[in-house]
């Protein structure tokens, strides 16, 4: 097996490691439907909506007076 003749130096190894860092944040669009900032080509986290059809439903949160409503029906 070929094994390295000399050590590659500090500069060397920490400059080829830092190429990492150096990643691009991903690119942002506006979602059609609601004008929030999404990645394209994903369902909007806000509305869930993605090329103009509604693919996951939003979740509501329940009103006291709705928990009282189906407490009282039980």
């Amino acid at each position: 097996m070929p094994n390295p003749k000399r050590k590659h130096t500090p500069h060397r190894r920490d400059s080829r490691r830092s190429a990492n860092s150096k990643l691009d944040s991903p690119s942002l669009s506006k979602c059609s439907n609601c004008g929030a900032v999404k990645q394209p080509h994903k369902v909007c986290p806000e509305c869930g909506f993605y090329n103009g059809k509604l693919i996951v439903p939003r979740k509501v949160k329940k009103t006291a007076e709705q928990s009282q409503q189906q407490e009282a029906s039980k």
